[in-house]
C-alpha cells in the first residue's frame, strides 16, 4: 500500500469519526449561500475574502482534494458549475449526499492528486484546494498541472501549511522535536509520530515549494493570508501556521 492509500483510508475513518473537515453543509448554510450569506474556509480560522472568488455564476470550478460536502456546495449555490476530485471516498460520498439533497448536478472524479489530473487543457475558470498538499510528498508538480486545466486568466485558491506544525511534538506543542522538511518517508522516527497520533502519511513543505512552486509553474501571486490552527498552544499564541494564496494564470 502507497503513502496515499493510506491516506485515504485514513481520512475516510476521520470522516466517519467526525472530522470537522468531513462534515457536510446543512440545508440551511445552502439555501442561505443561494440567498447571498455565504463563506468558504481554505484554512482552520479565516473567511476568504467573497473578492477573491468574483463572479462565478456558469463558472467552472474544480475542488481539487476538496471533498467532504462543505465548499463545492456553496460554489454551486452561487452558480458556479463544479467538479470534485478526490481521493476519499467518504469526502466524496459527503458531495454526493448534499447533491442529492438539494438537487444539483456535480461531477465527482476519484483520483490521485499526485497524478496527472484527467482533465484537458484550459478546463476551468478556477480552482479552489483547502489544506491538502500536506498530505503529498510534492507539490511542485500539482501547481503546474493547476495550470495547465486552468484557463487564461483562470484563478487558483489555495490553503497551505507553512511547516511550523511539524516542529512540535503533537501532544502539547511545548517542545521542538523534529527537524525539516518533515517527511515520514525518508525518516522512520517522524513515520512511527504519525503513526501513534493517528494522522496519516503527512509532510512539510517549504514557501520555496509552496508559493515559489506557483510562480515557477507561471502563476502571478495576487493576495494572500496568514492563519492559526484554531485550536491549540501555538493557536493561543497567535502563531501562523498556515497561509492562503490567490494566484491568477
Amino acid at each position: 500500500m502507497n503513502y496515499q492509500d493510506i491516506n485515504a483510508e485514513t481520512i475516510d475513518r476521520w470522516v466517519k469519526e467526525g472530522w470537522e473537515w468531513g462534515k457536510a453543509i446543512d440545508h440551511d448554510t445552502f439555501q442561505a449561500a443561494i440567498e447571498g450569506k455565504w463563506e468558504i474556509k481554505l484554512t482552520p480560522v479565516k473567511y476568504v475574502p467573497h473578492s477573491w472568488f468574483g463572479d462565478l455564476h456558469g463558472k467552472k470550478v474544480l475542488g481539487l482534494a476538496s471533498g467532504g460536502g462543505q465548499q463545492m456546495p456553496i460554489l454551486t449555490a452561487l452558480g458556479a458549475k463544479c467538479t470534485v476530485l478526490d481521493y476519499s471516498d467518504q469526502q466524496l460520498k459527503s458531495e454526493r449526499l448534499v447533491a442529492e439533497r438539494e438537487g444539483y448536478d456535480i461531477d465527482i472524479i476519484k483520483a490521485d492528486m499526485t497524478q496527472p489530473l484527467p482533465f484537458a487543457d484550459e478546463s476551468f475558470d478556477m480552482i479552489i484546494q483547502p489544506v491538502a498538499n500536506c498530505y503529498v510528498e510534492k507539490v511542485k508538480p500539482i501547481w503546474k498541472e493547476c495550470y495547465r486545466v486552468l484557463k487564461k486568466e483562470g484563478v487558483l485558491l489555495v490553503g497551505l501549511d507553512n511547516g511550523i506544525n511539524y516542529l512540535f511534538d503533537s501532544e502539547d506543542e511545548k517542545y521542538v522535536v523534529n527537524s525539516l522538511p518533515f517527511n515520514p518517508l525518508k525518516n522512520p522516527d517522524q513515520m512511527q509520530q504519525l503513526e501513534k497520533d493517528d494522522s496519516g502519511v503527512q509532510f512539510s513543505h517549504t514557501l520555496d515549494e509552496q508559493i515559489g512552486g506557483q510562480l515557477e509553474a507561471g502563476f502571478t501571486l495576487t493576495n494572500l493570508y496568514e492563519d492559526t490552527n484554531g485550536e491549540g498552544r501555538l493557536h493561543e499564541l497567535n502563531i501562523p501556521t498556515f497561509i492562503a494564496t490567490r494566484s491568477v494564470k
